[in-house]
């Protein structure tokens, strides 16, 4: 992929006096594309990943159906001067009010000074950053000429995956929906259709999980299951496989021969003992071949062969959420608060 985008940085001194803003989902989606991200990622995570720290986060149970979670992150390089906190809600039982049940805010500090600079849609920021993350990856994982992609769910972050993966293979002409519920992937595919920038890419959704396996070149997995979906025997020679949602021991997107046929890569080290499909991967014949940054740098290789099955498991991370608010909290200054002086 080319190289990313080359965001000056906020002037400390002169921002001493700005008030913070607030920059809502709206804003946050006139800043970005899935495109502008990706590149992002790819040019700033090998060179500041590792001055970036980011402690466990924090969970707290608030009530048996309501959680907390503090996700603090910052940098110590001067150029990425800045401090992060992700602060996460989580109540199942939000679905009984028609709504989402996952809210989150991002709060940005300038490092030098302290000075809170902005806050932020984070539940946005981490549907953009995730998607992204999965397509950097394939860029590096998938083949060149993938013509079919399989997006196993329906939620929020099933549209932001389906853009991503777009984004980086420019050959994706057809893009089956699966999820539980058919009616879900129905009204996804129909919203699909009615956006613009999708000439030439026919959308529909399928009611047999299996047949789509078969036939994907890229299989992207976003759910909440702690069932084996994609099943490692169904996968075609060639494909990659894309996991997004398990982020607890519980959850697995896919079953072990899945794993075992693939060479195996993750997002970051908190994947081996986060994911289900994981936990205990190398007791089952599973090997994690890297990371995500050892690819960008090529310290490991990618895909090898036409043949190759491969596959990405990401549970997200801190240092992607810091990265992407840098973006959108310099494209903002740059666009919408000029007066915000840049070096």
């Amino acid at each position: 992929m080319a190289a990313a985008t080359n965001l000056d940085q906020v002037n400390p001194a002169a921002t001493a006096a700005a008030p913070p803003v607030f920059i809502s989902t709206a804003t946050l989606q006139s800043l970005i594309t899935h495109k502008s991200l990706i590149g992002h990622l790819e040019s700033t995570l090998p060179p500041l990943s590792a001055a970036i720290h980011s402690p466990l986060r924090h969970a707290h149970q608030i009530t048996p159906n309501s959680s907390f979670l503090l996700m603090p992150s910052w940098s110590t390089s001067p150029l990425l001067p800045y401090i992060g906190t992700k602060l996460v809600t989580h109540n199942s039982s939000n679905s009984a009010l028609n709504l989402p049940g996952v809210h989150a805010i991002f709060v940005l500090f300038n490092s030098l000074t302290g000075q809170p600079l902005a806050s932020m849609d984070a539940t946005a920021l981490t549907l953009y950053r995730t998607a992204c993350v999965s397509a950097l990856a394939s860029s590096y994982l998938s083949r060149e000429d993938a013509e079919i992609l399989v997006m196993v769910g329906a939620g929020s972050l099933a549209p932001h995956l389906i853009k991503a993966h777009l984004a980086v293979r420019s050959k994706l002409k057809r893009v089956i929906v699966w999820n539980r519920t058919v009616e879900k992937a129905r009204n996804l595919v129909d919203r699909l259709k009615e956006e613009s920038g999708f000439e030439g890419v026919c959308f529909e959704a399928d009611e047999c999980l299996t047949a789509a396996v078969r036939m994907g070149d890229v299989i992207s997995c976003a759910t909440n299951s702690e069932v084996a979906l994609v099943k490692g025997a169904e996968l075609k020679a060639g494909a990659h496989l894309d996991l997004v949602g398990s982020f607890t021991p519980r959850m697995k997107e896919c079953d072990d021969e899945a794993m075992r046929r693939g060479r195996v890569f993750v997002d970051n080290e908190m994947a081996a003992v986060e994911a289900g499909e994981l936990v205990g991967a190398l007791e089952r014949g599973v090997v994690i071949v890297g990371g995500l940054v050892e690819l960008i740098k090529r310290d490991i290789v990618g895909r090898r062969s036409e043949d190759e099955i491969t596959v990405f498991k990401s549970v997200g991370s801190a240092i992607v959420d810091l990265l992407s608010a840098q973006m959108v909290y310099q494209s903002y200054v740059h666009t919408v608060s000029p007066s915000i002086s840049i070096v």
